[in-house]
């Protein structure tokens, strides 16, 4: 439940618009609610300022709509990751205001507008081409957080000059979130040219000597740049996330 709809809740008691019997049923759920298969958290939103967020891989379609069903009613923004397509298809014509991102395989419900959030600029970059739906995945979750988040794709070391031609859109990010797989180098060289936080992001794209992203992973951990913090392989929510907690105004 977020804070604005629990204090509406408590003034709406108080000058007599509901009841206490009323309260407390939408109160029920509090702190969490029990599916038998999964506990949603209600409570994460007071915490954390984000309600839960569905992580689809594993669970079957059933249990994913049981879980959006528990969660819609309180929660004005929904974020799905790793939703598989065909599933997707299923889900958008039960819920309104539900859109899915096929490039990261997020599903993301949004009603009214975003609040603004942000204190400045999340930029999300990716090496290559091919970790587009990492970097997305940060994107979307930063934006969904409601944060001004803009992309750089395609701007790996192997062509450092694509990199240097945004040096103007580089001074003015608060945060970074750099997505790279192959030899994950891309955190190293933006970590040495900004003055701000480093996300790094290692991605499972690479050849066989890449380890499904274990190399990218040890050379952003072993980086020499300072500023450099780095989150697990192909964990682009994850990286959104702590953008947003970084860059976020309060």
């Amino acid at each position: 439940m977020d804070i604005k709809v629990l204090e509406q809740l408590l003034l709406e008691v108080k000058d007599g618009r509901q009841s206490v019997a009323q309260a407390l049923q939408r109160l029920r759920t509090l702190p969490f609610e029990d599916l038998g298969f999964a506990r949603v958290d209600h409570h994460r939103q007071l915490r954390q300022g984000f309600p839960e967020v569905i992580f689809a891989e594993g669970k079957t379609l059933a249990q994913i709509r049981a879980i959006l069903q528990a969660l819609s009613p309180q929660a004005e923004r929904i974020l799905v990751t790793r939703l598989a397509p065909d599933q997707a298809e299923v889900l958008l014509p039960e819920f309104p205001h539900s859109r899915y991102h096929p490039d990261s395989r997020v599903l993301t419900i949004i009603r009214g507008d975003l609040p603004d959030r942000g204190r400045g600029l999340i930029l999300v970059l990716s090496a290559g081409t091919s970790d587009i739906p990492v970097a997305e995945e940060a994107l979307l979750t930063a934006r969904t957080m409601g944060h001004r988040v803009e992309p750089v794709y395609d701007v790996g070391v192997a062509g450092l000059h694509r990199l240097l031609a945004h040096q103007e859109l580089l001074a003015q990010a608060t945060v970074f979130v750099v997505v790279a797989g192959m030899e994950g180098a891309l955190p190293s060289v933006v970590g040495g040219l900004v003055d701000r936080p480093v996300i790094a992001v290692p991605t499972s794209v690479g050849y066989g000597a890449s380890f499904g992203g274990l190399a990218a992973l040890l050379a952003m951990l072993n980086s020499c740049a300072t500023g450099v913090a780095v989150v697990n392989i192909d964990n682009g929510f994850g990286a959104g996330f702590l953008a947003a907690l970084i860059n976020r105004k309060d």
